[in-house]
């Protein structure tokens, strides 16, 4: 605990609280709405206004900052334990993320940053060159596979068939389809738990081959490169990150929103999707970030305690913040709690991330007040110990267990 690095907490805050923004859509609409939103919702006026600015300021930036200090935290690890307690520790959060997905919310991450985290122990002696050029190949492998996806929407758009129609199913599903998720969502915990699982087993199989596996190998990559030369905490200078934010949202702003306001004005056509939107993800996303992380480090050089704090304390926190967060609003949403699935319009849903927010910067201070760890990071902890780990705060610093050096 006393290796914290205060500017990366923030930042893991601030990334997990930005990342609500967009999955509100996935906790209170029909699957296809968060990236069409003329299936459900509203996409006029307020509506499609807080689409716009999602696409624009959000959609991918804030998991692109998240996997970044995914790798970072797991650098702070790799050259310090053993192999066997690196991939035991990586198993727990899978197990962890399947319970997630299957038992609370199919819109996981843990699951795949715990299987694609299992490649990142051979890179721990890599240097910080290497690893930021092979972070860049592979997001560039990336962007050349979602521009091969464009030319193949066409193809298949020209051909039809079952595999058109199901692709073309994720981004415009019929009525009936969307009627049939509502009632499900409205239902008891059985209806989602059926549900739940089929969306999950999806995430987990073909799109994670698809859509996540470079996605994600690639920002792991550049994530532990960026972390060995002091990107992330807050070590370089003023002017650095003045820069980095400056050009990043100069850049990124503009190319997102080009992107996402030519494919609205195709009418959110399939193909016009991956030619726009898709094909710019990667460029405009990581700009963003850029930005993003250019700020939060500006405000950790500055000592701007009252914002800094309590989004450190967040990221203390994440894993179990994480998971609060889909506990509470799948009960918010869902039949059996209280049943606002599908009641709310898109632009409505953010008074209910205003609240989920709160939740999480009130708790996250006064807990850590009490306790070292956030509850699910002390089980962690101790299942990657195979043994219970000190959990309440005291005046003496923890000891780690003798079995491995300390990996906080």
């Amino acid at each position: 605990m006393t290796e914290r690095i205060q500017s990366l907490d923030a930042l893991r805050g601030f990334s997990l609280l930005g990342i609500l923004l967009l999955n509100i859509v996935s906790f209170g609409l029909p699957f296809s709405a968060y990236m069409n939103p003329t299936v459900y919702g509203g996409a006029t006026g307020l509506n499609f206004a807080a689409w716009l600015v999602a696409m624009t300021l959000w959609d991918g930036k804030m998991r692109a900052i998240f996997s970044l200090l995914f790798a970072a935290s797991a650098d702070l690890l790799l050259t310090r334990v053993s192999a066997a307690f690196y991939y035991r520790r990586s198993a727990w959060l899978i197990l962890i993320g399947l319970l997630h997905a299957h038992l609370i919310w199919s819109g996981d991450i843990l699951y795949p940053y715990g299987v694609i985290g299992l490649l990142l122990y051979p890179l721990r002696r890599f240097s910080a060159r290497q690893l930021i050029i092979a972070g860049v190949v592979i997001i560039v492998l990336h962007s050349a596979w979602n521009f091969g996806g464009s030319l193949a929407m066409l193809d298949m758009e020209k051909i039809g068939g079952p595999e058109w129609q199901q692709v073309r199913g994720m981004f415009h599903p019929t009525a009936q389809g969307v009627n049939e998720q509502i009632r499900l969502h409205r239902g008891g915990y059985l209806d989602n738990l059926y549900l739940r699982s089929g969306e999950a087993l999806l995430f987990e199989f073909p799109m994670f081959f698809q859509f996540l596996f470079l996605d994600v190998l690639g920002m792991f990559v550049l994530g532990l490169g960026l972390a060995r030369v002091g990107i992330f905490n807050a070590s370089r200078s003023v002017r650095f990150y003045t820069a980095i934010s400056i050009v990043g949202f100069a850049l990124g702003i503009p190319l997102n929103y080009w992107a996402a306001t030519q494919w609205a004005n195709s009418g959110f056509k399939l193909p016009e999707y991956f030619q726009y939107v898709a094909v710019t993800a990667d460029p405009g996303r990581l700009l963003v970030a850029a930005g993003y992380i250019g700020l939060v480090m500006l405000l950790a050089k500055a000592g701007i305690g009252w914002i800094i704090n309590p989004l450190a304390a967040v990221g203390k926190m994440a894993l179990s913040n994480y998971l609060l967060t889909s506990v509470l609003l799948t009960l918010f949403f869902n039949g059996y709690g209280l049943g606002y699935f599908a009641h709310l319009e898109r632009g409505q849903l953010y008074w209910v991330v205003l609240a989920m927010w709160t939740i999480n910067l009130t708790i996250s201070p006064l807990w850590l007040r009490h306790f070292q760890y956030g509850p699910a990071e002390w089980l962690w902890r101790s299942l990657t110990y195979w043994r219970l780990q000190p959990f309440r705060r005291t005046n003496a610093l923890p000891n780690p267990s003798p079995a491995e050096p300390n990996p906080a």
